[in-house]
């Protein structure tokens, strides 16, 4: 291209960018004038949908439109996650997701139809929700300790279950076999309540998954709680010891859930969505409301804080992901 060419380009495109600032700024300034889909990428009932359902009210006072929760289930929330990716970025579809569509995926899927560093910016975090390790009550398991040693005396002998094959619940039992240096076998259900429901009933051995899903079956005493990957013990399950206190630290992690919104969301209605959830994290019911139900509110300080917490989690997995070669189905 010629000079005169390029000087000509270059006035075009200052001219295009001009132009599309007031536009920005005034959808922002509008930002929201309709309700808002809340796309959530698993069914009703799990840990994802019972958390978007208790935030989705407290968000629509706050920006003052309906916010609807939108379950679109399937493939470890590969689905929901790529129709939030290909939304028009407008702040009126938005994903409650977490470290499985958002990391884990991104390991274990040789092919994945979304980016999760590149069609995504993450508003903040919202909660997170540790991990609690059970077996089956006639299982002769009181601790950690006691499940090491057996799981040594017949390698390969005990079946965990799991939520499918690449998802939150096997990265942490593959962390748990790496840490202990113990062979444990992992049987892939479609879902945690069936997963659940087998394990009741005897036929796996135990199964490490979110907090809300297992609590109330090890309230019950229809499960036995064997470890919790909190730093500190949880008060719904005063008696449950942490990893951490039963000489395994390397096991303090859990699963986490944020707001996200197609990348190229306008920076400003970003801004806005962020000051919502600091806001309604502030809301003493909704703060009972997820600690009743197993999870701990959380607010990331900005959103580029988000996006250096979800890059230091990829780099976390990543190395248990690589060291058990787990490939999603």
């Amino acid at each position: 291209m010629n000079p005169n060419r390029r000087a000509a380009a270059k006035a075009l495109a200052g001219v295009a960018f001009a132009s599309s600032v007031p536009h920005v700024r005034a959808q922002a300034q509008e930002y929201p004038s309709r309700p808002i889909r809340l796309v959530v990428g698993y069914p009703p009932g799990g840990a994802n949908d019972i958390l978007a359902r208790q935030v989705a009210p407290r968000l629509s006072e706050a920006l003052g439109v309906s916010v609807v929760v939108d379950n679109r289930a399937g493939a470890n929330g590969v689905i929901g996650s790529e129709l939030v990716a290909k939304a028009t970025p407008d702040g009126y579809t938005l994903l409650v997701a977490g470290l499985t569509p958002m990391v884990l995926n991104r390991l274990t899927y040789p092919k994945l139809s979304y980016n999760a560093s590149t069609d995504f910016i993450g508003v903040s975090l919202l909660a997170s929700s540790p991990i609690i390790f059970a077996v089956r009550p006639t299982l002769d398991v009181q601790s950690l300790g006691d499940l090491v040693r057996l799981a040594k005396s017949k390698p390969g002998g005990l079946n965990f279950a799991t939520v499918g094959t690449g998802g939150s619940t096997r990265v942490v039992l593959e962390l748990l076999k790496q840490s202990a240096n113990i062979d444990i076998r992992h049987v892939p259900y479609k879902g945690a309540a069936p997963a659940i429901t087998d394990l009741v009933a005897n036929t796996t051995d135990g199964m490490g998954v979110d907090f809300p899903a297992l609590y109330p079956f090890v309230r019950e005493g229809k499960l036995r709680g064997v470890a919790i990957t909190s730093e500190a013990r949880n008060p719904l399950l005063p008696g449950l010891r942490t990893a951490a206190e039963q000489g395994m630290p390397e096991l303090t992690c859990g699963n986490w859930y944020a707001l996200m919104a197609p990348a190229k969301t306008p920076r400003p209605i970003i801004d806005k969505l962020h000051v919502a959830v600091g806001k309604i994290a502030q809301i003493p019911e909704l703060r009972q409301q997820m600690l009743a139900s197993g999870s701990e509110p959380k607010v990331s300080a900005s959103p580029e804080e988000f996006g250096d917490y979800m890059n230091a989690e990829l780099a976390r997995w990543g190395r248990v992901v690589k060291a058990a070669n787990i490939e999603a189905d």
